[in-house]
């Protein structure tokens, strides 16, 4: 019987009412596992036990002789940085084989062997083939894509000592002088990781800095996979432009089929897109009023951004779709797919579809996803849940009736499209000059997952309303968008609620010009967790318009609800750029002093960023304030005194 008082555990209405309707029906949820686990073991929490051989585990007791180090002689500061690294392994590799994954398909398709797909967005392929050093002059696009996609697939396993490509290409000439003095710079994704994990095997490396550095290593690796995952995405499917859609659990509808893409691989969930539109016919003729598509996590994200499927919950609330009642179907493809939606799914007539080799629930049913048949596939799958809705019970339908409206699909092309309109020879001038104006304060990037150890969706909503109301300018990606999308802050709705006086100007400013059916939204929503580059793109533009470093600029990153390997390998490579970053959710590394000393005050020193650890959303919110209010004075000084001694803009002081 579920004993959790869902209203202390969630902000999402539609969620209240769920979980309600779990304990009555005394069904366990995540909330309820959650508490089953407390007091959760002290030991992990800090980052020191190691489970690195099978002599151990060794738990570390710093003051205890005998236990103040492993069986092997490890020290607690070895044993916190190995742990910490290997969860950045795991981030890493799960972005990069994502992104291999998309540099297949784009191969395949630039040689005839995936016949579903095709090159889209023609103008990003040419772009990001002069961006590596690609020739396009006098070549068909096909053979053009052939040639982005192997540059591609050589930044995972290349030979040669140079630097990845979608790493130097995609930064600017500061960092990569310093991830190259810093000897970080990735020269394969593949290697790092694996040489991370060789790194941290039993009696290699027991220095703290150089792990964590190798650590830092694999993130830039991650952000190297991330980056070309979404270039090639966009050149197969679209570079996402403004949709007006929605999102809650009301975006479901009992009188159509509903079917939820979840996980994170486009391939599969853009092809269930046209396969549903192809198929309605099928769905009305069984009695349903046509097919409801509807996403779950960063899959959600990827057809928000270009087709405007809305969005029915983020992580945290995936299993609650199914107790809807009407969900007929859940296609899952790879990564945050909880376990547990199974055992929903066995409360109703919902079935979970798995359709990777690498990714199977026992239980659920497999239809394998195959790029050469992707169009077959995805309308068999299609196909399964249409014969799903005659399955329904009808005494276990209940729909919440919340749903918000959502202002999507802001890439980092959209966004400079947009500050085109009011400055068409220097879009990015928009924003900088509005943070030398002192109309805004600066930009914050959220980011990250849902976690059971504080109350859903709370602190990313809390953090955004405090920083909006304090004239920061708001991008996000992931789950954490999926949060404000719920709460209304992917809309018009929540400027006019929200908006501090120059943020709202600023926001009104742009909006008149966009052409835009709908108001312009208080957070500009820029895709899934693999999308993050996208915001790494817009710092750099900025850095380069005002002349000065990553680290000096007014841009800070949250993390409020950070749960996942990928969220820690992404927020290391966030700092590794320069941006402050706040995580909401205190990460296993309070056992050595000294490893976390290196993330909160020695990143700082040696590349600008640093992690700012904060469990309360009103602290977090001023600490970030204060950040972005020190950079843009720093920044406002240092141009008047340039402008009054007509030199240069200092390039070096601390930001």
């Amino acid at each position: 019987m579920s004993t959790q008082t869902p209203d202390r555990r969630t902000i999402d209405p539609a969620a209240v009412e769920m979980l309600e309707a779990a304990a009555a029906a005394g069904i366990q949820t995540a909330w309820d596992r959650y508490k089953a686990q407390q007091p959760q073991c002290k030991f992990g929490n800090t980052g020191v036990c190691c489970r690195i051989c099978i002599q151990g585990p060794c738990r570390i007791v710093p003051t205890k002789p005998g236990m103040d180090k492993g069986i092997c002689g490890a020290s607690v500061y070895t044993i916190v940085a190995r742990n910490l690294v290997r969860y950045i392994a795991g981030g890493a590799s799960a972005h990069s084989d994502h992104g291999r994954e998309i540099a297949y398909t784009l191969l395949h398709t630039a040689e005839g062997h995936a016949p579903d797909y095709k090159i889209t967005d023609k103008n990003k392929l040419l772009k990001v083939a002069k961006k590596v050093g690609i020739e396009t002059e006098g070549r068909e696009l096909n053979d053009i894509a052939r040639s982005v996609a192997i540059k591609a697939l050589e930044d995972f396993g290349k030979y040669d000592s140079e630097p990845c490509a979608w790493l130097t290409t995609n930064i600017d000439e500061e960092r990569n002088r310093k991830f190259k003095h810093t000897t970080i710079a990735p020269t394969a994704i593949d290697r790092s990781i694996a040489q991370l994990l060789h790194q941290t095997h039993i009696g290699t490396d027991a220095d703290p800095v150089n792990i964590i550095f190798g650590g830092l290593r694999a993130a830039l690796a991650d952000y190297t996979g991330m980056s070309l995952a979404t270039d090639l995405t966009d050149i197969l499917f679209g570079t996402p432009t403004p949709v007006v859609t929605e999102a809650n659990l009301g975006v479901l509808d009992a009188e159509k089929v509903n079917i939820a893409v979840h996980g994170h691989n486009p391939l599969l969930s853009q092809m269930v897109v046209y396969a549903a539109r192809e198929l309605e016919g099928e769905a009305i003729a069984i009695g349903a009023k046509g097919i409801n598509l509807v996403g779950i996590c960063c899959t959600g994200n990827e057809v928000l951004m270009r087709e405007g499927v809305p969005t029915a919950t983020n992580f945290g609330s995936q299993e609650l779709a199914i107790m809807t009642g009407v969900l007929d179907t859940m296609i899952m493809d790879v990564q945050c797919i909880a376990p547990a939606v199974k055992d929903l799914c066995n409360c109703f007539h919902t079935h979970l579809v798995s359709t990777s080799h690498i990714s199977k629930v026992p239980g659920s049913i497999h239809i394998e996803f195959n790029e050469a048949t992707a169009m077959e596939d995805a309308k068999k799958i299609v196909r399964h849940a249409i014969e799903r809705y005659k399955k329904r019970k009808p005494e276990l339908i209940k729909i919440p009736p919340y749903k918000k409206q959502v202002v999507g699909g802001f890439s980092f092309e959209t966004m400079m499209d947009l500050f085109g309109k009011l400055n068409p020879d220097s879009p990015i001038s928009v924003l900088t000059d509005a943070i030398l104006a002192g109309e805004i304060k600066g930009v914050c990037g959220f980011a990250g997952c849902n976690n059971q150890k504080v109350v859903h969706d709370h602190a990313s909503v809390e953090i955004a309303k405090e920083l909006a109301r304090n004239d920061v300018f708001l991008v996000s990606t992931g789950c954490a968008a999926g949060a404000f999308a719920k709460a209304g802050l992917l809309s018009a709705e929540g400027v006019e609620a929200y908006a501090g006086p120059g943020l709202k100007k600023f926001i009104k400013r742009l909006e008149e010009k966009s052409g835009l059916n709908a108001g312009l939204p208080l957070v500009f929503h820029m895709g899934s967790c693999v999308d993050n580059t996208r915001i790494a793109n817009l710092w750099t533009a900025m850095a380069e318009e005002l002349k000065i470093t990553v680290p000096q600029l007014p841009f800070v990153a949250s993390a409020p609800e950070a749960m996942s390997e990928k969220a820690i390998s992404i927020g290391s490579w966030v700092i590794s750029m320069g941006i402050p970053t706040h995580v909401g959710v205190l990460p296993p590394i309070e056992g050595s002093e000294l490893v976390y000393g290196v993330a909160t005050q020695i990143a700082r020193d040696v590349f600008g960023g640093y992690f700012i650890f904060d469990t309360d959303p009103a602290s977090a919110a001023k600490k970030l304030l204060d950040r972005l209010e020190k950079r843009a004075w720093k920044l406002k000084i240092h141009r008047q005194t340039a402008e009054k001694y007509d030199s240069d803009l200092a390039r070096v002081y601390e930001g």
